[in-house]
């Protein structure tokens, strides 16, 4: 399991220790030092079924700073997948990467549904 997080992030912090207090094993990604490449973002995306928006960071600085909340309307998907691919403050954190599941964000309920047997 990838477990893609940015160490500064109080919620990444709960997450990895939730992951911790469950014996989850898992391989740990800065993002801020290995941003996810676009093939890995669109692979990704396309695994999770999730809309792509749900893997920008809605409430980070850059994506304000960028006026993204309007800019994305008229983007592509492959224009919006680039985009994340240039910077991991961009990205919504963390990911859980786990063969078919993909999940972004930290929802505790959704964790122990998709990641506990």
């Amino acid at each position: 399991m990838l477990f893609v997080q940015y160490p500064k992030c109080s919620t990444c912090k709960k997450a990895e220790q939730w992951l911790k207090e469950h014996h989850i094993e898992y391989e740990n990604r800065n993002i801020k030092e290995q941003n996810p490449t676009y093939d890995e973002l669109k692979q990704w995306h396309e695994k999770s079924g999730l809309d792509i928006k749900k893997f920008f960071n809605t409430s980070g600085v850059l994506y304000k700073e960028m006026n993204l909340k309007e800019k994305l309307v008229s983007m592509s998907l492959e224009e919006k997948l680039a985009l994340l691919a240039t910077d991991g403050m961009l990205v919504k954190r963390p990911i859980i990467v786990e063969q078919d599941t993909i999940l972004t964000g930290f929802r505790e309920k959704e964790w122990e549904e998709k990641l506990c047997i």
